[in-house]
């Protein structure tokens, strides 16, 4: 029943299943009372707790009576999602009477309805997905690998930091108990989940040696923190661990403060970009970064040098767009004396700058027709000549892109070389706007705060409840470029301890007056570029396109399906 009344809300708007405890026979007055709603039902349960144990969930509605709660006969998930428990009884086993019993499911399937309409409708079902997904981007983002486990040691999170350290899989383990997956205890029997161990402190650090699944062993920094109670299916201690010999120099340097090497923010969106960065950081293929303007691509593109095995050679950023033609080759392959007018010295160009390290080519979209055939040149070739030489230079460079133009279109159109499009395209990543991830204005303002104010000689300032509001509202075309605009002038308009709104920049307040805010709460507004590449990442699986885009899966199924007229 509440499976056909899920789907007839929700439609397709986001992924259910519907699982029984057993496989078993639908009473067909059940069915008959749904079909007087127009919903059929099918007349077996097909589909148990087992058919689902491996996969991830949101949250779980668990409808069963207080005795079969109180027995612990309602199921547990991987990952310990959000559990709502509908207490709805079945019709009284007592009942004999056809009608009576049908009035019952009647009841009962009213009930049901009642409950998920306002699940949906009063946006419960929109806040605990949020909640989750923040929760998760925090977990996901850790560089320590994180493993919790309930009171039966049956692993209920394992982050990809921990499968990268450990070399196991999510699903070599997940549901699986943590002494009969790990060689050798994998807490070292330091933990007072083990039987003997003398250990009974809340929260204990200590090395541990520890065997990778492919028979490496590893010395690991641990810490095993007991949380929550000891109830079965319920994080009972978390454990989080890192390889101290295994981590890039610049990872020692991180903090809290300064984020994901300088990249502030902590949404899912951004979880997903971090977790790229790491795969492709050590590819040494050509990455092309997307994005609208003041989203951070050179700041991922150097976050992408940083963990690569280039990080001790020159890191080198050339806007392609801020430069004339003629100039431009100049400085991506340098010049000889004499080679034009002006040209009173030799002068070395970018490329053979970055040599060893990486260049990153910032909008890459800008470049004419002829400079892009010699672009190509370096990458087929790994050479280039200076301006005005005769002698080929050879370039060992790793090449990333940026664009905030849809560089597809351009190429359809003729704009961009085609074959220059798919040399350079080999790796596409995605950045999503700051409308995409207003969870991180806070964060954000602080790091802006903390930056302008730092040498200043200026006293401490705190941006009002107000402020914050307006920026949550506030469409941000400018996206974080325009955040830190903004904060840097109102640091200099404030006088007082608290940026309030008349502190802030006019094309800001007078939004409010011409109409121009999004709104609260609306969702951003997507764009097909932006989607596509979100369902390309995402294999076509809407759910995680959806955290990729920072929305809702409503709202990304709205835009998908919307009429076109």
């Amino acid at each position: 029943m509440a499976g056909a009344f899920a789907r007839q809300i929700l439609g397709d708007k986001c992924e259910l299943f519907c699982v029984g405890v057993k496989k078993e026979r639908v009473d067909t007055l059940a069915q008959e009372i749904m079909a007087e709603t127009g919903n059929n039902i099918p007349g077996m349960v097909s589909n148990i707790i087992e058919d689902v144990s491996m996969l991830r969930f949101d949250l779980a509605v668990i409808i069963c009576d207080e005795e079969e709660k109180k027995k612990n006969e309602c199921p547990d998930f991987a990952g310990s999602p959000t559990r709502l428990y509908w207490f709805i009884s079945k019709p009284d086993a007592s009942l004999r009477n056809k009608e009576e019993i049908k009035e019952a499911y009647r009841v009962m399937r009213d009930e049901i309805s009642h409950r998920i309409s306002h699940l949906v409708e009063d946006g419960y079902l929109d806040a605990l997905n949020r909640q989750r997904s923040i929760f998760e981007s925090m977990i996901e983002n850790q560089v320590d690998g994180v493993l919790a486990h309930d009171a039966n040691r049956k692993i209920l999170y394992f982050n990809k930091a921990a499968e990268v350290i450990t070399g196991y899989k999510y699903s070599d383990v997940i549901n699986k108990d943590c002494h009969k997956i790990f060689p050798g205890r994998f807490c070292g029997g330091n933990c007072n989940y083990c039987e003997e161990s003398s250990y009974e402190a809340n929260k204990l650090r200590y090395n541990n040696t520890f065997f990778r699944k492919d028979g490496q062993l590893r010395d690991l920094e641990m810490s095993a923190i007991s949380i929550g109670d000891r109830k079965p299916g319920t994080p009972s201690i978390l454990v989080t661990f890192r390889d101290p010999n295994n981590l890039h120099p610049v990872d020692n340097a991180q903090s809290v403060n300064k984020g994901f090497y300088g990249i502030i923010g902590t949404h899912p969106s951004m979880a997903n970009v971090y977790n790229n960065i790491r795969e492709i950081a050590n590819i040494n293929v050509p990455v092309m970064i997307q994005g609208e303007s003041g989203t951070g691509k050179e700041m991922v593109a150097n976050a992408i040098h940083k963990l690569s095995s280039r990080a001790d050679e020159p890191f080198v950023p050339v806007n392609c767009g801020a430069l004339p033609e003629g100039i431009l080759e100049s400085e991506l392959f340098g010049h000889v004396k004499g080679a034009f007018t002006g040209a009173y010295r030799d002068k070395r160009g970018r490329f053979e700058l970055a040599e060893k390290g990486t260049i990153f080519l910032d909008e890459i979209g800008e470049i004419s027709q002829q400079m892009q055939v010699k672009l190509l040149r370096v990458l087929q070739e790994k050479q280039f000549v200076p301006a005005g030489s005769e002698t080929t230079q050879n370039s060992d460079v790793r090449i990333i892109c940026a664009t905030n133009k849809n560089l597809k279109l351009l190429r359809d159109q003729g704009e961009f070389r085609e074959d220059l499009y798919y040399r350079l395209v080999v790796v596409p990543l995605l950045l999503p706007t700051l409308r995409q991830r207003q969870t991180d204005i806070p964060d954000l303002v602080e790091h802006f705060l903390g930056k302008f104010l730092n040498g200043s000689g200026r006293n401490a300032k705190k941006v009002s409840p107000r402020v914050i509001k307006l920026f949550y509202d506030y469409s941000w075309p400018g996206n974080i470029r325009e955040l830190a605009n903004t904060i840097q002038y109102a640091l200099i308009k404030c006088h007082d301890s608290i940026i309030n709104i008349e502190h802030l920049p006019s094309e800001i307040t007078e939004s409010i007056e011409n109409n121009k805010l999004t709104g609260p709460g609306r969702p951003p507004k997507l764009k097909h570029l932006d989607v596509e590449e979100a369902l390309r990442k995402a294999r076509g699986n809407k759910s995680q396109a959806a955290r990729i885009l920072g929305v809702s899966r409503p709202t990304l199924y709205s835009f998908l399906y919307k009429p076109k007229v």
